[in-house]
């Protein structure tokens, strides 16, 4: 199968796994897609799939870079890489995270897709917390505080209530 071939048999694969998947996609070019994964610690994840002349690219953006605790945020992420499928986390210039991975477009089937989908959300969402706690627990205290002496909804910060100061009401 040629370069065109391969590329509209990939398209046709993605096309298909979203649409049995249910997913909320957009097309805002030929041959790229823009996948909307709902999540639980990280709420929604989007994820790029652009079919170029020889692979598909995946890409999720993560997080920003941390704020604190760098050697040890990005370790803990490098760490992660070992035992992930098909992609593994990445850090552009300015530190900012993110999931990526790449096929060749012969191994682009409805099934191979599903596949890094849900890899994408399980590396997302089951590593989203950790990152936070890791890279920004200072800006988390704050947060906790504010809300707290305010009054305000604590309840997207529950996962982070053991940062907490002890003297803050939990």
């Amino acid at each position: 199968m040629g370069t065109d071939g391969a590329r509209e048999a990939a398209v046709a694969a993605i096309t298909a796994a979203v649409t049995e998947s249910g997913l909320e996609a957009e097309c805002p070019r030929e041959g790229s897609f823009l996948v909307t994964l709902p999540g639980r610690a990280k709420l929604k994840t989007l994820v790029w799939l652009e079919t170029g002349p020889h692979s598909l690219t995946l890409t999720s953006f993560f997080c920003r870079q941390p704020d604190e605790n760098h050697a040890d945020f990005y370790l803990w992420l490098m760490r992660k890489n070992s035992d992930m499928y098909g992609m593994a986390f990445a850090a552009d210039e300015a530190g900012d995270v993110y999931l990526r991975g790449r096929l060749p477009l012969e191994g682009v089937t409805p099934d191979e897709v599903d596949r890094l989908l849900g890899c994408v959300l399980t590396y997302s969402d089951e590593n989203f917390n950790g990152a936070l706690e890791r890279g920004f627990a200072s800006a988390i205290r704050r947060e906790w505080k504010w809300r707290a002496e305010r009054g305000h909804d604590m309840r997207n910060l529950r996962a982070f209530a053991h940062l907490a100061e002890p003297a803050d009401d939990l």
